[in-house]
């Protein structure tokens, strides 16, 4: 086994008398008390073994946790398949003898590590406290570590990765995922960046699950998380990249007169979240009042005491607070960061009422926005074929139709910035021009300071064109409408069924695959017929000449895409992290075609065809999601 560190001794004629039954549990359970020094977690799975509750030892002790579409995730609690100290000491070591492998300088760079404020105090567990264990198994290998000194938003650590040439990044963070997750408080997950500052994605993730494997045994040190404290290698870049983080954000400033003197005023919430000094200081740096915060949700709070879900995404219902302020405030515009500041909500009030965007509307705004900010401050012998915007293909086309009519290239990846960050550093790489890129679930990049999805710099921009808009008599809504009617109607809708059965979410998708006889996807659905379909787990895509997907091949989940005749797209994919099978459908319609109305029931009768011939809820037990 080489170095190890026990974690106490384990009286073995106790789990002689307790055993299972089962020798893979009963090793498994043994690892655990043996590694574990964390008393809580340690005595969640005694007490498991103690009143033999076997399958749920099982379920927590005989699986490992995996790579989604973002990062390691898990809820918090006891188990090798949760996120706890265990679990984070042995990703880290993984990560460790993985990154030892690939750079022969990794201790000359060094490893940056931010946190965000959650935590579980049934596992006596939180961000930072995991954030230490992380630091600790790094400097006890002598490795440098960037240790931020307080909670940050999570686009700082991709940054900080780039700014300070180091190999490697984690960010431990819940995001915006409730507090109560499968009965345990705060899901939580790591976030590993590569030294490109772009989210990690295959080979890496799957190298770095092997050397995990390798090294499951905590070594000498990796549970002294007072490293941090003492060790000569631990530095805080907390001002240095605060600092030249606001310095960049200038590079895509373009109004600093204008909005010094706008009359325009903002609310901000950050969820009680890491946001809202962060907002603050990027409003200074554009030349902004400071925006308004709404002061029951200004400062961290892991328990989020004023909403049940901590989610901007969720629309009117969570942003409550936000808008009544911002009606006494007589503020037009709230602009809400979820609580790792990572995504971006905008709500905008017009003649008493409140219109808050969808990721897709958000993105059609950005994207006119920062393709004619381009278009106004280009050099003369600027090539606007040499000009990028990016989208996850389950997200709106409407950038596509931008790029159609004004010339400049439109990409699509699969779900997740990870894809995105990595193609966006490629594009840099070989002289291209990326001037934005966003996922429908509100994560949007302006700018390429940060090659991750960063609520910071969504918000301060989002100030901007609203109050560039308001020095012209336009608001966010009306300006919105002005881009559909010039490139096109983009009407989307996005939703999900729950499913607990892996093998009905198998069967249900090979259906598909096999729909009119053996490899022979629908042709139609219902009264709609199918022009082209894009299987991405088997990579077959009908619309191809070599009937091969553009995209990436992704065998460990289920996503078809189906483009309908009448312009509507749809995508029915499984979450990487969740029992769900989600759907997203769009109507692209051309721009002479602007009846909105007529557009919205196309599309909900789509839908409908698409739930009943496609998922058959009742047929294959799916829970409708709850209004």
């Amino acid at each position: 086994m080489g170095e190890r560190d026990s974690g106490g001794d384990v009286n073995s004629n106790v789990l002689v008398a307790r055993s299972t039954g089962d020798a893979q549990l009963d090793k498994a359970v043994w690892q655990w008390l043996s590694w574990d020094k964390n008393p809580k977690t340690k005595e969640q799975i005694e007490s498991l073994l103690q009143d033999g509750k076997h399958k749920e030892l099982r379920d927590r002790l005989c699986c490992r946790l995996s790579f989604g579409t973002a990062g390691l995730r898990s809820a918090m609690g006891a188990g090798f398949c949760y996120i706890n100290d265990l679990t984070v000491i042995q990703s880290t070591q993984g990560i460790y003898k993985y990154l030892e492998r690939c750079f022969s300088d990794f201790k000359q760079r060094g490893f940056v590590v931010g946190y965000d404020t959650r935590g579980q105090v049934t596992s006596n567990c939180s961000s930072k406290k995991l954030a230490k264990l992380t630091a600790a198994v790094l400097l006890a290998k002598d490795v440098p570590v960037y240790f931020f000194s307080t909670y940050v938003p999570t686009p700082f650590v991709p940054y900080a990765v780039q700014q300070l040439k180091a190999v490697a990044g984690v960010m431990i963070t819940a995001s915006h995922n409730r507090k109560e997750d499968n009965g345990y408080k705060a899901s939580s997950r790591l976030e590993v960046y590569w030294e490109n500052g772009a989210q990690i994605k295959s080979p890496h993730d799957k190298e770095i699950i092997k050397c995990i494997e390798e090294c499951v045994e905590p070594w000498n040190g990796s549970w002294n998380e007072n490293l941090v404290d003492t060790s000569p290698l631990r530095q805080d870049p907390l001002k240095k990249i605060c600092d030249s983080y606001m310095e960049d954000l200038k590079k895509i400033c373009y109004h600093r007169e204008l909005n010094m003197q706008t009359n325009l005023k903002f609310v901000h919430t950050s969820f009680h979240g890491v946001g809202h000094e962060y907002v603050r200081l990027a409003f200074k740096a554009f030349g902004f009042q400071a925006p308004i915060p709404v002061p029951e949700q200004k400062d961290p709070d892991p328990d989020f005491p004023t909403v049940k879900c901590p989610n901007p995404e969720e629309g009117e219902s969570v942003l409550e607070l936000s808008l009544r302020l911002a009606e006494k405030e007589n503020a037009r515009v709230v602009v809400a960061t979820d609580p790792d500041a990572d995504r971006l909500a905008v709500a905008e009030q017009h003649n008493g009422c409140w219109k808050v965007f969808t990721g897709n509307e958000l993105a059609a705004l950005y994207g006119w926005w920062m393709f004619s900010r381009w278009k106004e401050n280009c050099s003369q012998d600027a090539d606007v074929k040499n000009v990028y915007m990016l989208a996850t293909t389950v997200s709106s086309k409407i950038l596509r139709a931008i790029a159609l009519k004004e010339g400049f290239q439109f990409e699509e990846s699969l779900p997740g910035f990870k894809w995105i960050g990595s193609r966006v550093k490629d594009l840099i790489d070989n002289g291209k021009e990326v001037l934005f890129a966003f996922e429908e679930s509100i994560g949007f990049m302006c700018g390429t300071s940060v090659l991750d999805k960063d609520g910071v710099s969504a918000a301060v921009v989002t100030a901007e064109m609203a109050a560039y808009l308001e020095s012209k008599n336009q608001t966010l809504e009306q300006k919105l409408t002005e881009i559909y009617e010039t490139y096109g109607y983009h009407i989307a809708k996005t939703s999900y069924f729950l499913c607990y059965d892996p093998p009905t979410i198998k069967r249900l998708f090979e259906r598909l695959r096999n729909f009119d006889g053996p490899q022979s996807y629908p042709k139609c659905c219902g009264d709609y017929n199918i022009l082209h379909v894009r299987d991405v787990t088997t990579g077959y895509d009908s619309s191809q000449p070599n009937k091969k997907s553009v995209l990436p091949v992704s065998k460990s989940s289920q996503m078809i895409t189906f483009t309908f005749q009448n312009g509507c797209v749809a995508t029915l994919r499984t979450s990487g992290t969740e029992p769900k099978i989600k759907y997203y459908a769009e109507m692209c319609a051309p721009p002479e075609q602007s009846d909105k109305t007529l557009l919205e029931e196309e599309l909900q009768k789509l839908i409908a065809a698409l739930i009943v011939n496609f998922l058959e809820p009742d047929k294959n037990g799916l829970i409708w999601r709850s209004a």
